[in-house]
């Protein structure tokens, strides 16, 4: 299975102060759902990874974040793509779980839900921790530079950032990139296999 995994907020939508609480606050940052959709006609599953701490914090319900996540199906399916599952952390910082990013918790449940093995799957985020929490896992580590919050906006990335971290633009770039490295690979394999 062909699999990439990417963050929400700041990679895929535009990020809030005091979090997405209502379907109204969600907002597709430039690109994005094209991007997805792209990389759905190339052949690959995306998945979302995230840290939902306004759900532990009690600043919205379950019920809230499934209507946020409709919503951005609904967008999605516009445009021809999908998110095929989310996976999100619903614990607050304090609260000491295995599955709040920078920890790899919510990328080795992905893993071990689709029978993939994650140092062949390439995860997106916008943060210091989407990146780490790829690398702990044993996935590719990939940085968009879409967000308010994004840490660098030119290379080289600070030292504290995992070593082989790749930086795009947003979403759209990574996209662009990844299914233009992926045909190439395939063609380079066919070509081998025709000799």
């Amino acid at each position: 299975m062909k699999l990439v995994i990417v963050d929400r907020d700041g990679t895929l939508c535009v990020e809030r102060d005091g979090y997405l609480q209502t379907p109204e606050d969600w907002e597709a940052l430039p690109g994005a759902l094209d991007a997805i959709a792209r990389l759905n006609q190339a052949g690959y599953h995306v998945v979302m990874a995230a840290n939902m701490p306004g759900l532990g914090r009690g600043l919205f319900d379950v019920a809230a974040l499934n209507a946020i996540h409709a919503r951005m199906n609904k967008e999605l399916a516009g445009v021809g793509g999908r998110v095929d599952a989310v996976f999100y952390c619903p614990h607050a910082p304090d609260e000491g779980c295995s599955c709040r990013k920078p920890l790899p918790g919510l990328f080795e449940q992905i893993g071990e839900r689709y029978n993939v093995d994650l140092s062949r799957v390439h995860a997106v985020g916008n943060s210091l921790t989407d990146a780490q929490a790829a690398v702990a896992a044993g996935c590719v580590p990939h940085l968009v530079l879409s967000s308010k919050s994004a840490p660098v906006r030119s290379d080289p990335l600070p030292p504290e950032f995992p070593v082989g971290t790749r930086v795009h633009a947003d979403l759209a770039a990574f996209a662009t990139t990844f299914i233009a490295e992926d045909e190439a690979e395939r063609a380079k394999a066919q070509a081998t296999a025709a000799r």
